[in-house]
């Protein structure tokens, strides 16, 4: 069964699909949109909105700015990140900064995840 999302929040999730960051775009349009394995973009999950979801890995990318170093967003962001993992969802936190500098090496960091997840998780399909 899957997890009840609160549906108040999907047409705030369509906007932030709209009015991605630049960031959020590059990882989007230049990798995850056209990955072997489905990602979804602002996907709605629970109460959250999480900006890139793999189904199939049970796994969260979060692209990071700067707003998500203060005390107050320090503790919603572990919030949040505890609500996934009692769902078996890992959440995999990038910094911006990496997207822009190291663009490749986050694309490789991603691949290793979802491998490594496709892997414990289902262990016979490999």
């Amino acid at each position: 069964m899957g997890i009840k999302y609160n549906n108040t929040i999907l047409p705030l999730a369509k906007q932030l699909r709209k009015e991605m960051t630049k960031e959020e775009r590059h990882l989007w349009f230049d990798f995850l949109r056209y990955y072997s394995v489905r990602f979804l973009r602002q996907k709605v999950i629970g109460n959250y909105i999480a900006d890139f979801y793999c189904a199939k890995a049970k796994l969260i990318v979060e692209l990071d700015g700067s707003q998500h170093y203060e005390d107050e967003n320090i503790k919603k962001d572990k919030q949040r990140t505890d609500f996934f993992t009692t769902h078996g969802i890992l959440v995999v936190r990038i910094p911006n900064t990496e997207v822009n500098c190291n663009f490749s090496g986050v694309c490789e960091y991603i691949d290793s995840i979802v491998n490594e997840r496709l892997a414990l998780l289902n262990p016979s399909s490999l």
